[in-house]
């Protein structure tokens, strides 16, 4: 009957473990339909007058990555 808990911490550990490294792989850059698929919405924003316009993914996978 132990053995189960065990086995399970074990799952969760090197579930852990592995979350950073899927992290680190992410791309840079996300298209605006790789954001929406991954549950976050394109935040569009301008700072100043006349400056380009900033495109970011805010929630969900792809969280605070720019959108091309």
């Amino acid at each position: 009957m132990r053995t189960l808990p065990y086995a399970l911490l074990t799952a969760l550990a090197l579930v852990a473990l592995a979350a950073p490294a899927r992290a680190a792989a992410l791309p840079a850059d996300v298209t605006a339909g790789q954001c929406i698929a991954g549950g976050g919405m394109i935040i569009i924003s301008a700072v100043g007058d006349g400056s380009p316009w900033s495109k970011r993914c805010m929630g969900g996978i792809h969280d605070g990555q720019s959108v091309v």
